[in-house]
């Protein structure tokens, strides 16, 4: 015997099924299937990212004491030409 939600349930989405109009257009099984393959692509995709950034290496090189003092090496190369001309 159904529960009585079940009937209840069952009673409101037979009228919205009948409501539905005959000429729309739905995306159906295949519009389905092809978000899912897009789906998994993108999962493996991003498996795959995850994968090869695990394997680079972010650390930066030891800084010395002269580039810590000025923060561009652009900013010493244009005072020497300066000096220069």
């Amino acid at each position: 015997m159904p529960s009585v939600n079940a009937h209840l349930a069952m009673t409101h989405l037979v009228p919205l099924a009948k409501e539905v109009d005959d000429d729309k257009v739905t995306p159906g099984v295949l519009g389905f299937i092809v978000f899912a393959v897009m789906a998994l692509a993108v999962w493996g995709l991003m498996k795959s990212m995850n994968k090869h950034m695990r394997k680079v290496d972010f650390k930066e090189p030891a800084e010395s004491s002269d580039s810590a003092e000025s923060p561009s090496g652009e900013a010493k190369t244009a005072g020497a030409e300066a000096t220069k001309g």
